[in-house]
């Protein structure tokens, strides 16, 4: 097959796996799981960071070796927090139009409920490694909590988190960041492709635990870094926020919006365009971040999904929305509200970096600063997601060579074309979210039970 064939055919697997089906059971599982747990994961958004923030409010096994809860967040945090939070929400508009986010909105709300469950289970279905640490996730949860009939879900899903992560969260990744380095500072690409396979090496290689610290660390400063800087564009363009809120609604609704075709095609648009990116960026439903949080030393399997779930909302009612309302209020103050800004736009990236280089002197070298190192962490996290994977299917024995095969890939993907790989990326995520959902479909009435069991504990001791 020819670069374009391969390219055609990235793309329309792209559009067929996010298609009716896969949107369907992405939201409806969503809303199943909020309704199932009476809009818990809403009404306990303050009580999930009070947990994160209050040592107390977690229990902890001496006799286990994990990563703290904040840890665990953070490390989940670095592998969804990357280009789909700069790119991929500029990527939805040009795409669905403004509307897109309001479906992004949607998809956090519903996935909360998902992310949720999933580190519910992280924390009940786990098993320690040889060197005793805790290892958890799907795969895990799909192992020890299915009946047998189900536990080839466990592989299937390993098998496409391998797949799926060395193309979203290393190859995607790589890639951004050498087209950054190469636009703006005329790097060639294999030259990044050398430097950044040193410095993944020189942190994967020491594990979990110099994962979750390198997290902790960069995770905060750059997220609070990039709001900071989106928070003085806001100001700056503040009369333009109720049209840009205007824009999302409309478009979402009516697709006066979107750019094509009538209204009723632009509506379809901007939620596909607004589901695919919604999840590509806070992962809800696909259940990576589970395998970061399986590893927390929280032996509390309520309060470990309640801290689970603020990732989906940091992820995308945070900072995807500061993104989005970035690039439209400053294109209204700039041009106004013009139809066809949006597909005039070029690229994801192009669009986000032009926003805030417009709104803010500097501004887009916050994007550029952002997407080199959200990117790099994201690889970083992914790294452990697809070694937990393998190390699933082939054992212990494989994590040292996973190591070196996902630096290759790093390589590969630096000196890729980047439109084939997303396309490729974005629909090997959707696959792997399949098993995850169907699990969490076959354990609803057990998650409903737990938290329900949790809910009247707290409601006892309130009232004695």
């Amino acid at each position: 097959m020819t670069q374009a064939s391969i390219a055609v055919f990235a793309s329309e697997l792209e559009q067929i796996v996010w298609g009716p089906i896969m949107l369907t059971l992405l939201l409806g599982t969503g809303i199943y799981l909020t309704i199932g747990l009476k809009f818990m994961p809403i009404r306990r958004l303050k009580a999930g960071f009070k947990s994160l923030l209050s040592h107390s409010s977690t229990t902890h096994d001496p006799s286990v070796k994990g990563i703290t809860p904040l840890q665990a967040l953070m490390t989940s945090l670095s592998g969804t927090i990357g280009s789909g939070n700069i790119i991929g929400v500029a990527t939805a508009i040009i795409m669905g139009g403004p509307g897109a986010v309001f479906w992004m909105w949607v998809t956090a709300l519903c996935g909360m409920a998902s992310k949720y469950s999933e580190g519910l289970l992280a924390i009940k279905y786990r098993t320690k490694n040889k060197q005793g640490f805790l290892v958890g996730g799907p795969m895990y949860y799909m192992k020890l909590g299915l009946p047998k009939k189900w536990v080839w879900l466990g592989s299937a899903y390993a098998i496409l988190m391998v797949l799926g992560g060395l193309a979203t969260g290393n190859m995607i990744q790589a890639n951004s960041i050498s087209q950054v380095l190469k636009i703006n500072f005329s790097i060639d690409p294999t030259y990044s492709a050398i430097g950044l396979c040193i410095l993944i090496f020189s942190v994967i290689i020491g594990g979990i635990q110099s994962i979750s610290r390198l997290a902790e660390f960069t995770v905060p400063i750059m997220t609070g870094l990039y709001l900071l800087i989106g928070t003085i564009i806001l100001v700056l363009n503040y009369a333009s926020i109720p049209s840009a809120f205007t824009l999302i609604f409309d478009g979402a609704f009516s697709g006066t919006a979107a750019v094509g075709g009538f209204a009723g095609a632009a509506i379809k648009a901007a939620i596909q365009a607004g589901v695919a990116r919604g999840l590509y960026s806070n992962e809800a439903g696909a259940g990576s971040a589970a395998i970061a949080h399986g590893s927390s030393e929280n032996t509390d399997p309520i309060k470990q999904g309640e801290i689970a779930m603020l990732g989906t909302f940091i992820d995308t009612i945070i900072v995807c929305t500061m993104t989005s309302l970035i690039i439209l209020t400053v294109q209204i103050e700039t041009s106004g509200i013009n139809q066809d800004v949006w597909s005039l736009a070029g690229s994801g990236a192009n669009l986000t970096s032009r926003a805030f280089s417009a709104g803010f002197s500097g501004g887009g070298y916050v994007v550029i600063v952002g997407q080199l190192i959200f990117a790099f962490t994201t690889m970083i996290t992914w790294s452990f997601y697809v070694e937990s994977a393998a190390v699933y299917l082939g054992g212990e024995r494989v994590a040292k060579l996973f190591r070196i095969i996902y630096i290759m890939f790093v390589f590969i993907g630096c000196v890729s074309e980047f439109k084939t790989i997303w396309s490729f990326g974005v629909a090997l995520f959707g696959i792997m979210a399949l098993p995850n959902l169907i699990t969490l479909l076959l354990k609803s009435k057990e998650i409903f039970a737990m938290t329900k069991e949790a809910h009247d504990k707290r409601q006892q001791a309130l009232n004695e």
